[in-house]
């Protein structure tokens, strides 16, 4: 069904983007800044300094009670149970079947457990969670409350400790605080979809404005711009982080979307356990992996992939690598085609171009602390 502008939902910094000269689109529901001078000079201030990207329109489940540790630990592949205070976990939320329902953040922030998933599942994610946690969990609906910046790049950390200090300086990679009470909440996190350090911050959407101004109040000295959409797909691709809807869905699981890392067979149950134990046990028949293309033709979604003559895979994200200077892709390869090195051909409208299969991030110079990849939108 096409988005009508009547029907889109806006987020609480929608003036700024306007005020800004954000061209805004339709995304997930929601009118979302594509970009406002430019992907690739939005992706390079990215990369080479500091940039702020509204994704308030990512959807916060807040689940509260004495039993909120143990319920999130049933509902996703990741250890959020045993886990300190502050520590954030990224993870896969499956069906029985192994496919993934979601790829989302888990704060854990005292005995609860809040739950940051992709804006276009957030209806769906919100049921699956209901259906699925005991009698004296409480879910709470938090999204239309809680607005969020992710403030990214190798500057961020000097922009957001002007902020907060040196208790935001000294966050670990996916640790967080959560401090104030009311409409003076502030939940601040060293997490990211870029490849760059940064932080997020959320904040209730009363406030959401101010955040934005005392934002780029910090950010003027480093040349701090806002980033749109575009660019914050393509800094995702040079690292390989999957998008969902692109890259994973319910038809996938883990393992062969190179999420094994996030998946604790070790752990007593969640739902998923035992099909993503079968498919460790029996091998995927799939992998997704990165592509780096020797010409200059974009591979798009559903692209074919060959191998020695023969289809060997399908794309599922592509665009131009522009820190990397060539194009990019990710695709679902059969396992004797995946190995990286390995020379294929992406055919888009009846002509090939040459690839090479590689692994991911792609791009490995980024300022994260960590390689391990955050989740799509």
């Amino acid at each position: 069904m096409l988005e009508t502008a009547s029907a889109l939902k806006r987020t609480p910094f929608h003036p700024r983007h306007i005020a800004s000269g954000g061209k805004m689109v339709p995304f997930a529901g929601h009118e979302m800044p594509i970009q406002y001078e430019g992907i690739v000079a939005e992706h390079r201030t990215v990369r080479t300094g500091v940039g702020v990207f509204d994704v308030s329109h990512m959807g916060e489940i807040r689940l509260t009670g004495p039993g909120a540790a143990a319920a999130a630990n049933h509902l996703v592949t990741g250890e959020v149970d045993a886990i300190p205070d502050g520590k954030v976990v990224y993870t896969p939320m499956c069906l029985e079947s192994g496919g993934i329902v979601d790829d989302l953040l888990v704060y854990a922030l005292g005995q609860d457990r809040l739950l940051v998933v992709n804006a276009a599942n957030f209806d769906k994610d919100l049921a699956y969670v209901r259906a699925n946690v005991p009698a004296g969990v409480t879910v709470v609906d938090e999204n239309a409350s809680t607005a969020q910046l992710a403030i990214q790049g190798p500057k961020a950390e000097e922009v957001v400790a002007k902020l907060y200090g040196d208790r935001a300086r000294a966050l670990a990679f996916y640790e967080g605080y959560e401090t104030g009470s009311g409409e003076d909440w502030t939940l601040v996190s060293r997490t990211g979809y870029t490849g760059e350090d940064g932080f997020e911050i959320y904040v209730r959407a009363s406030k959401a404005l101010a955040l934005w101004d005392r934002v780029f109040e910090a950010g003027a000295p480093h040349g701090i711009k806002p980033i749109g959409l575009g660019a914050r797909d393509t800094l995702r691709l040079e690292m390989g982080y999957c998008l969902y809807g692109n890259d994973i869905d319910e038809t996938t699981n883990p393992l062969e979307a190179g999420l094994g890392w996030t998946v604790r067979l070790d752990k007593k149950e969640f739902l998923g356990h035992d099909a993503i134990r079968r498919v460790k046990e029996a091998g995927v028949t799939r992998r997704l992996q990165g592509l780096l293309l020797e010409e200059n033709r974009i591979a798009r979604p559903g692209a074919d992939v060959a191998w020695n003559g023969a289809a060997a895979g399908r794309v599922t994200s592509g665009s131009m690598g522009i820190t990397l200077g060539k194009p990019v892709a990710m695709a679902y390869l059969a396992p004797e085609a995946s190995k990286p090195g390995t020379r294929v051909e992406v055919v888009t409208r009846g002509q090939a171009s040459p690839a090479v299969v590689a692994s991911r991030p792609m791009h490995r110079e980024g300022s994260v602390k960590s390689p391990k990849p955050r989740r799509s939108e």
